[in-house]
């Protein structure tokens, strides 16, 4: 998994009206940073007025009457030719400045500048709808200037992540605790222990187990790369069930400690609680409300974020890991995973790209996104939040990876009444582990596979705790361990 900042090559338009005082907003550009630089700031941008002139395509110099475009910025409507093509002919009629409307989601501009190294002028793709509001907004008599202010170093999004993943890991693991008390009570009784033994849902990897998923891994990543646009509606389809039966699970432990409202129903020869009927109910229609408003980017990503949570604790809780050995295979196989797919990857891809990112962001410029990632949007005001609300992505793997091993140190406590000892270390070490993996992508700013820094810090921190209080053999055999 990675975590990853989405950016492009956008900027903003300052747009300013002729009022007093004058009424002022900002529009999403894009244009291609290999062709032009843009200021900075303001504080260098020279406005310019702009010449509206959206009905025509600016394929051919007679479309537009001489002396129209003198030193002004000009709006067109994007057409067949090329931008360069248009750059050309507004260039040649004295035009400062080339904004070209498109009615199409805003992509990103590309044409063999090459063929055009004469073409200097300022060139952006600006959506049509902003036109219309800018004239609504602004009126007919409007200045207009470009500029990219850099990306902040620092987003407060980082810290909603840190927060989420680290609540998630430690409740997932806390609550794996707590079924392994009651497993051992369990035992302990002999009347509860079949009642347990129906109620028991846990899946139990060994060493072989490990590496088989280890392998379908790297396959499904393999083939999401190659197939994406197809198989992203079976992730997003295997999400919607998987979080939805998750949340079930979830909100089921919670309501089970609540004492009343236990009315219950004989339905088809089993006796069903009514409110776990109304509980499977909300979670279905969330899980379908994501489904059908998951582009809507402005508030979709808090329901994404409420699922992705409630699918990453079943996990931890429900992924038993048998021994600190089988942890250790699993957290160092993925770990080679993350760094292959993120690092090595861009050697062998034909664009220089990593595998691991093209993914996560959707390749190819694919509008649909796999749901296997937390999304918190960029807090701080960029050119960014302006285009297309864009998020710092932390994917599941990196929550829930090192959660069955903080999940196992639980467990380790809870047989060797160990006073959470394991647990709360590791959790610790967890929580060092994404800040230094925050520090490492402020400062290279690109994605990240978190897993390497997080494995080390949680493997490190566990084996250290059991080194030190002596239990390092019944660590590492866990219950196959005997005295």
């Amino acid at each position: 998994s990675v975590v990853l900042q989405v950016t492009a090559d956008e900027g903003i338009l300052h747009a300013s009206g002729n009022g007093v005082p004058p009424v002022t907003k900002d529009y999403c550009i894009i244009y291609n940073s290999n062709w032009i630089s843009l200021p900075k700031s303001l504080d260098n941008a020279t406005f310019r007025t702009l010449e509206n002139l959206t009905s025509t395509v600016l394929c051919d110099s007679s479309e537009v009457p001489a002396g129209l475009m003198k030193d002004k910025a000009v709006v067109v409507m994007r057409g067949n030719c090329t931008f360069l093509e248009k750059a050309r002919i507004a260039q040649s009629l004295g035009a400062k400045m080339l904004l070209i409307a498109s009615k199409a989601r805003l992509s990103l501009i590309s044409d063999n500048k090459t063929d055009f190294e004469d073409v200097t002028l300022p060139l952006a793709l600006i959506r049509f709808s902003d036109i219309v509001d800018m004239q609504l907004t602004l009126g007919n008599e409007v200045n207009v200037t470009m500029y990219s202010p850099p990306l902040p170093e620092f987003d407060c999004s980082m810290v909603v992540i840190f927060l989420i993943a680290v609540f998630t890991v430690a409740l997932g693991g806390y609550w794996s605790g707590v079924a392994e008390l009651e497993n051992l009570k369990a035992i302990a009784s002999p009347g509860e222990r079949e009642t347990r033994r129906k109620k028991e849902e846990n899946v139990t990897f060994t060493p072989l187990t490990v590496i088989l998923f280890v392998v379908i891994c790297c396959v499904m990543l393999v083939l999401l790369y190659f197939f994406y646009k197809w198989l992203v509606y079976v992730i997003i389809s295997v999400f919607c069930l998987a979080s939805a039966m998750s949340l079930y699970n979830c909100l089921a432990a919670l309501i089970a400690e609540i004492p009343f409202g236990q009315c219950r129903i004989v339905c088809c020869n089993k006796n069903l609680e009514v409110r776990l009927i109304f509980l499977a109910a909300f979670c279905i229609a969330a899980a379908v409300v994501w489904a059908v408003f998951r582009n809507e980017d402005r508030w979709a990503w808090i329901l994404q974020d409420i699922l992705g949570i409630a699918f990453c604790l079943n996990f931890i809780k429900t992924l038993k890991m048998p021994n600190f050995k089988s942890c250790v295979i699993l957290l160092g196989l993925l770990l080679l995973y993350d760094v292959f797919f993120v690092f090595i990857t861009p050697f062998i891809t034909k664009n220089g790209a990593s595998i691991m990112v093209e993914v996560a962001a959707g390749p190819f410029g694919n509008s649909e996104k796999l749901p296997v990632v937390i999304r918190v949007p960029r807090l701080e005001y960029s050119a960014s939040t302006l285009c297309d609300l864009p998020f710092s992505l932390l994917g599941f793997g990196d929550i829930i990876v090192p959660g069955v091993l903080v999940a196992y140190c639980r467990r380790f406590d809870v047989q060797a009444r160990s006073s959470s000892v394991y647990y709360i270390s590791c959790t610790i070490a967890y929580a060092i582990g994404m800040v230094l993996t925050f520090v490492v992508l402020a400062l290279m700013k690109t994605g990240q596979p978190a897993l390497l820094y997080l494995v080390p810090c949680t493997l490190i921190t566990s084996s250290l705790v059991a080194w030190k209080r002596k239990e390092m053999k019944k660590f590492w055999k866990g219950n196959s361990y005997q005295v």
